[in-house]
């Protein structure tokens, strides 16, 4: 009966070195995905409630240039003049039936100064629509990476789990033969437990975000979301004034910066002109029934007597402003270059070590797992040492997964920025 028992556990132990191998094997191969992530970004470009009102601000914005270079509305005056008070009556000379049309006339360079700057607001409202698109993409591919970085990890919690209901066979063998300790087989029942308990918590963890995905393609929190892809981290990252010439040139946020410097000045040139005085003109007809009708013509000026306390202010800051902005300008272009420069960091660090996962920590570690079971059949090492060792290899593999999102994250919030699709790691 023992050697029955023994010929047991041996057979128990060779099958669970096998199934560490092909347990490993399966986690290479990815099943078939239900949503691709140009799918996302095409449905977020269509569906996204803030990407919409964005656009919608800047068709509100382009409609202001055209009102803000008109002319103001003519006057029309209809009247009865010189009529007396005791009869009303319009026999006397001066008695007529009037009808006056006057139009005020701003200095020149004013409304087309005003336009300009709105022009450039539009313009700028625009760009601004475009960054959020771009800001919009990056935030939806973070979460999708991350979104797929769980996935990946409760599928590699659920492999290592398997294993260890394996061991805690194994160890119930040794147990049952008495070469094994009780202590084993509860340490193996709480691993096990354990590894359920961390399972539960990142479900969980991926349904929240799953509704922040949804929230961002405009669907109700609750739509199922499918099985994601993500791929190991690969290719050559542009060097970083590559990258910040291509966001210098391309990048929405800071050609909307520029469009609002531009706005800004033009506003300076519109101020300077709000001293001189607009014009008005006017003519009116004069009907006199019992005499020979009349004509009028007009011409008044404003008169900028409030200058100091309402023109030359407004100078001053639309001075400022223009300095405002190009400061704002400036700053962006810095603070892309440092976003940037921090990205690709990274980016490149994550690519570095994910590919150092794969090719060397955690293949050694899983020869250690390999090694410590058969070391654990014949005594050599306590269960302990081969539950470390199996936990080891759990924790590289879900690093490795969780620098490969992270470089996926990276590399889109460089596209984000730079306004550009790298294609790399995709």
């Amino acid at each position: 009966m023992v050697s029955t028992r023994k010929l047991r556990l041996a057979a128990l132990v060779f099958a669970a070195s096998g199934l560490v191998s092909e347990a490993r094997a399966q986690g290479q191969v990815q099943g078939p995905d239900t949503l691709r992530l140009a799918e996302v970004v095409a449905e977020a470009r269509q569906s996204n409630p803030m990407l919409q009102a964005a656009r919608f601000a800047a068709d509100a914005s382009a409609e202001r240039v055209s009102q803000v270079g008109a002319l103001p509305d003519p006057m029309l005056a209809l009247g009865l003049r010189n009529r007396p008070l005791d009869g009303f009556g319009a026999d006397e000379p001066m008695t007529m039936n009037w009808v006056g049309l006057t139009q005020t006339l701003p200095w020149p360079g004013k409304l087309g100064f005003s336009e300009e700057r709105a022009r450039h607001l539009a313009v700028a409202s625009d760009l601004d629509a475009d960054e959020m698109e771009a800001a919009l993409i990056a935030r939806l591919k973070s979460v999708y990476f991350q979104l797929a970085f769980m996935d990946r990890a409760v599928g590699i919690m659920e492999r290592t789990r398997n294993l260890l209901r394996d061991f805690l066979e194994v160890t119930s063998a040794k147990y049952a033969v008495g070469t094994g300790v009780q202590q084993d087989i509860l340490q193996a029942q709480v691993a096990i437990a354990r590894m359920t308990a961390d399972i539960t918590v990142v479900q969980q963890n991926r349904i929240a975000m799953a509704a922040r995905l949804n929230a961002l393609l405009g669907r109700p929190a609750t739509v199922s979301v499918g099985a994601l892809k993500l791929t190991q981290p690969y290719g050559i990252l542009p060097a970083v004034e590559s990258l910040m010439f291509v966001a210098a040139e391309n990048r929405p946020a800071i050609q909307a910066a520029r469009e609002r410097a531009l706005a800004a000045a033009a506003g300076y040139r519109a101020a300077r002109r709000a001293v001189y005085p607009d014009f008005t003109v006017g003519l009116g007809y004069g009907q006199r029934p019992e005499f020979v009708d009349m004509a009028t013509i007009q011409v008044g000026i404003s008169l900028p007597l409030w200058a100091g306390s309402k023109q030359l202010p407004k100078r001053r800051e639309m001075q400022a402003v223009q300095s405002m902005e190009e400061a704002r300008e400036l700053d962006l272009h810095n603070e892309t270059f440092a976003q940037l420069s921090e990205l690709r960091a990274s980016a490149v660090r994550a690519q570095e070590l994910s590919n150092l996962y794969e090719t060397s920590i955690i293949p050694q570690a899983v020869a250690a797992v390999e090694s410590s079971l058969s070391a654990y059949r014949v005594g050599g090492v306590d269960y302990m040492t081969l539950l470390s060792n199996e936990m080891t290899v759990n924790q590289f593999e879900i690093e490795s997964v969780r620098l490969a999102a992270e470089y996926q994250e990276s590399v889109a919030a460089i596209e984000a920025l730079t306004s550009s699709e790298t294609g790399i790691g995709e």
